[in-house]
Protein backbone atom coordinates (compact mmCIF):
# COMPACT_ATOMS: atom_id res chain seq x y z
CA UNK A 1 0.00 0.00 0.00
CA UNK A 2 1.68 3.46 -0.80
CA UNK A 3 2.43 5.53 2.07
CA UNK A 4 0.29 9.02 1.26
CA UNK A 5 3.57 10.86 2.95
CA UNK A 6 6.10 9.01 0.46
CA UNK A 7 7.41 11.98 -2.06
CA UNK A 8 5.81 11.19 -5.67
CA UNK A 9 9.36 10.97 -7.10
CA UNK A 10 10.00 8.13 -4.18
CA UNK A 11 10.80 4.75 -5.42
CA UNK A 12 9.72 1.66 -3.97
CA UNK A 13 11.58 -1.38 -3.42
CA UNK A 14 10.75 -4.54 -2.12
CA UNK A 15 13.19 -5.99 0.94
CA UNK A 16 15.07 -9.01 0.28
CA UNK A 17 12.94 -11.28 2.83
CA UNK A 18 9.53 -10.36 0.77
CA UNK A 19 11.12 -10.85 -2.95
CA UNK A 20 12.44 -14.47 -1.92
CA UNK A 21 8.79 -15.23 -0.91
CA UNK A 22 7.26 -13.83 -4.06
CA UNK A 23 9.78 -15.33 -6.31
CA UNK A 24 9.71 -18.61 -4.28
CA UNK A 25 13.23 -18.88 -3.97
CA UNK A 26 14.56 -19.99 -0.24
CA UNK A 27 17.78 -19.82 0.97
CA UNK A 28 16.88 -22.61 3.52
CA UNK A 29 14.94 -25.90 3.56
CA UNK A 30 14.90 -27.84 6.85
CA UNK A 31 13.67 -31.86 6.32
CA UNK A 32 11.78 -33.04 9.09
CA UNK A 33 11.04 -36.92 9.63
CA UNK A 34 10.93 -40.30 11.47
CA UNK A 35 8.79 -41.85 14.01
CA UNK A 36 10.30 -39.68 16.61
CA UNK A 37 9.20 -36.63 15.18
CA UNK A 38 5.44 -37.89 13.78
CA UNK A 39 4.63 -38.63 17.71
CA UNK A 40 5.60 -35.33 18.39
CA UNK A 41 5.26 -33.24 15.74
CA UNK A 42 2.31 -30.59 17.19
CA UNK A 43 5.53 -30.09 20.07
CA UNK A 44 8.43 -30.13 17.69
CA UNK A 45 6.89 -27.47 14.96
CA UNK A 46 6.09 -25.46 18.57
CA UNK A 47 9.50 -25.44 18.99
CA UNK A 48 10.45 -24.29 15.34
CA UNK A 49 7.55 -21.33 15.34
CA UNK A 50 9.51 -20.30 18.63
CA UNK A 51 12.64 -19.98 17.43
CA UNK A 52 11.54 -17.91 13.95
CA UNK A 53 9.57 -15.52 16.57
CA UNK A 54 12.51 -15.12 18.53
CA UNK A 55 15.02 -14.37 15.70
CA UNK A 56 12.29 -12.23 14.05
CA UNK A 57 12.18 -9.97 16.62
CA UNK A 58 15.79 -9.41 16.20
CA UNK A 59 16.17 -10.08 12.30
CA UNK A 60 12.96 -9.04 10.72
CA UNK A 61 14.14 -10.90 7.55
CA UNK A 62 14.52 -14.39 8.79
CA UNK A 63 11.04 -16.02 8.02
CA UNK A 64 9.64 -19.23 7.86
CA UNK A 65 8.25 -18.98 3.71
CA UNK A 66 6.40 -22.17 4.17
CA UNK A 67 5.81 -25.39 5.42
CA UNK A 68 4.91 -28.47 3.06
CA UNK A 69 3.90 -32.19 4.21
CA UNK A 70 4.50 -34.81 1.66
CA UNK A 71 4.90 -38.81 2.25
CA UNK A 72 5.69 -38.77 6.11
CA UNK A 73 8.53 -35.69 5.72
CA UNK A 74 7.33 -32.13 6.62
CA UNK A 75 9.97 -29.92 4.28
CA UNK A 76 9.91 -26.05 6.03
CA UNK A 77 11.84 -23.12 3.91
CA UNK A 78 13.75 -20.02 5.42
CA UNK A 79 14.40 -17.07 3.67
CA UNK A 80 17.95 -16.71 5.48
CA UNK A 81 20.40 -20.06 5.91
CA UNK A 82 21.10 -18.64 9.03
CA UNK A 83 17.45 -19.17 10.47
CA UNK A 84 17.59 -22.40 8.99
CA UNK A 85 20.65 -23.48 10.79
CA UNK A 86 19.37 -22.16 14.15
CA UNK A 87 16.25 -23.91 13.65
CA UNK A 88 18.27 -27.52 12.80
CA UNK A 89 20.14 -26.95 15.93
CA UNK A 90 17.76 -26.25 18.38
CA UNK A 91 15.84 -29.28 17.27
CA UNK A 92 18.85 -31.27 18.04
CA UNK A 93 19.84 -29.64 21.41
CA UNK A 94 16.08 -30.23 22.46
CA UNK A 95 15.43 -33.79 20.91
CA UNK A 96 18.71 -34.38 19.48
CA UNK A 97 18.83 -37.40 16.60
CA UNK A 98 20.45 -36.83 13.50
CA UNK A 99 21.19 -33.63 11.90
CA UNK A 100 22.52 -33.51 8.82
CA UNK A 101 24.04 -30.00 6.82
CA UNK A 102 24.50 -29.73 3.16
CA UNK A 103 25.57 -26.05 2.29
CA UNK A 104 25.88 -24.81 -1.61
CA UNK A 105 28.01 -21.53 -1.24
CA UNK A 106 27.40 -21.10 -5.04
CA UNK A 107 23.78 -20.66 -4.70
CA UNK A 108 23.91 -19.60 -0.48
CA UNK A 109 21.66 -22.34 0.13
CA UNK A 110 21.44 -24.66 3.02
CA UNK A 111 19.85 -27.87 3.20
CA UNK A 112 19.29 -29.39 6.47
CA UNK A 113 18.25 -32.75 7.10
CA UNK A 114 16.74 -33.94 11.03
CA UNK A 115 15.25 -37.16 11.75
CA UNK A 116 14.88 -39.50 14.75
Amino acid sequence: MPNANANANAHSIICPACHRVQDHYPAGFITLKGDFFHAHREEIMHLVHNHEQHEKKEHPLKRIMSEEDKDGTTLITTTDIHLARGIGEALHHAYQGELEFHYNPEQILLRINWTR
